[in-house]
């Protein structure tokens, strides 16, 4: 009966989109260009090149390598290997699926058990700098110094998640053996795993290439498909009805209704809540707690991505989950706590009687680097998705 339930719920649900695009062609249009614009010019130039490193380090050994080192303090702090250290550190880097791309490659590999998985994958995905500091603080707050406590709320935030998610399984793995450090373990294990891969340099850079076009392609098309959903739905008013049910929610926590609406829309997509919470008359601090919970929570479109990537895999969705709404929770308490000694006082100490106007075009590093991906982005998302068909065709011809 579940299952029959299930497949009505889905069947349903399909259906319903499906009359929503068709009655509502252009908002549904305008959206995809504004899904497939993001990807085009931000997120496939800026996440390709960290995803191809990723793979070429794995199969070269280089992150067993750092695991080894790093095993001594990613053990007694999170309860996963050391291995988790690159996957952490590229997480931060590089911004969400990757943590969850990275997590399941070491999975497969067997560098790692599924209930380490589970606990690595619920603290490894977060937002890139440039997102949070060019995108947010610059493009809707208009104010670069306000990247800086969006960014310390976020990754601190995710470190709490870590700490708490240790305890993830715990009783599974308490027999592991503790481990010192070995530089020359270190060489050994990595002499060891890329002794393991018998493929030569050409056929890994080629895989790692087609690897990671093939899973950005997949992240293309969960950005467009939630973005048309989000439109669709604050058309047919019913993001403002389930808004409505936060309402009271926010009162308790001394939060205006006017945040409801971009609230809903971020849990969904996180550039449209941030733009749209900039854009309230709440105040500054109220506006940060949003954000920082929205950020922290990843959005269901980035979720849908992390979804897919772990279905290769035995690593379950729902520790991730968990550690979403830790990160939300834990990255709004921080904003409340550190908006003051990080934004207000360092504001007023610095800016003094300069006019805003003056302080906002002031050049920006974070706002070059947005304008240089905005620019060179398609060209260089388009250079290897031809180097992409170009690998796949010639390997079909050779097979």
């Amino acid at each position: 009966m579940n299952g029959k339930v299930k497949s009505i719920l889905l069947a349903s649900g399909a259906l319903f989109i499906g009359i929503a695009i068709i009655q509502n062609p252009k908002e549904a249009l305008d959206a995809s260009q504004r899904g497939i614009g993001l990807w085009w010019e931000i997120v496939f130039p800026s996440l390709l090149p960290f995803f191809i490193t990723a793979e070429v380090l794995i199969a070269f050994g280089v992150v067993r390598f750092f695991g080894v080192l790093c095993e001594p303090f990613m053990r007694p702090l999170f309860n996963v290997p050391g291995a988790g250290s690159f996957v952490w550190a590229m997480g931060m880097a590089s911004g969400y699926p990757s943590g969850a791309k990275l997590t399941a490659r070491l999975r497969q590999e067997k560098q790692i058990s599924k209930i380490e998985a589970e606990r690595l994958v619920s603290f490894t995905n977060a937002s890139n700098p440039l997102f949070i500091i060019a995108a947010i603080s610059i493009g809707f707050f208009h104010d670069e110094q306000l990247g800086i406590l969006l960014a310390v709320c976020h990754y601190l935030g995710n470190f709490f998640v870590g700490i708490c998610m240790r305890f993830y399984g715990k009783q599974e793995y308490s027999h592991q053996i503790k481990r010192t450090f070995s530089i020359k373990r270190a060489f050994q294990e990595l002499h060891e795993t890329r002794m393991k891969d018998q493929r030569p340099f050409g056929k890994i850079l080629g895989d790692s290439v087609t690897n990671s076009i093939q899973t950005l392609m997949m992240i293309g098309g969960f950005i467009i498909v939630f973005s048309v959903i989000n439109r669709l739905l604050l058309l047919m008013d019913i993001t403002p009805l389930i808004g409505q049910l936060f309402q009271s929610i926010f009162s308790i926590f001394g939060l205006p209704d006017v945040l409801s609406l971009p609230f809903i829309a971020g849990l969904f997509e996180i550039t449209l809540g941030a733009q749209m919470t900039s854009e309230t008359t709440a105040t500054l601090l109220q506006q940060i707690i949003i954000v920082c919970f929205v950020l922290g929570f990843n959005g269901l479109s980035v979720q849908a991505q992390v979804a897919s990537i772990l279905a290769e895999t035995d690593i379950r969705f729902f520790p991730y989950f968990l550690g979403r709404i830790l990160h939300g929770i834990f990255a709004s308490l921080l904003a409340l706590i550190l908006f003051n000694p990080l934004y207000a006082d360092v504001k007023q100490t610095t800016s003094g009687d300069v006019p805003v106007t003056d302080y906002v075009n002031a050049p920006s590093f974070w706002s070059e680097i947005l304008h240089y991906f905005q620019h060179y982005g398609p060209v260089f998302t388009l250079t290897f998705l031809l180097i992409g068909v170009l690998i796949m065709f010639n390997r079909s011809r050779n097979g």
